[in-house]
C-alpha cells in the first residue's frame, strides 16, 4: 500500500514540535488592525496549540 500524500495547504498553516504538539498562528491579523489595542495585535502574533480533539485529524494530513 502506498503512502499517504502530506495535504500541502494544511502543512503550510500549522508546524509540529519535537515533542509532536501541533502549532497554528492566530487568527484576526489580516486587516482592520486599527481597531485593534497593541496588546491584542501582540498577542496575536504568538502561536497557539490545537485542540486535542482537532490535532487527532490533523496528525493523519501532515
Amino acid at each position: 500500500m502506498a503512502k499517504q500524500k502530506t495535504k500541502r495547504a494544511l502543512a503550510k498553516r500549522v508546524k509540529k514540535k519535537k515533542s509532536g504538539v501541533i502549532m497554528r498562528s492566530r487568527a484576526g491579523k489580516g486587516h482592520l488592525l486599527t481597531g485593534k489595542t497593541k496588546k491584542r495585535k501582540r498577542r496575536l502574533r504568538q502561536k497557539t496549540t490545537i485542540s486535542k480533539s482537532d490535532a487527532k485529524k490533523i496528525k493523519g494530513l501532515i
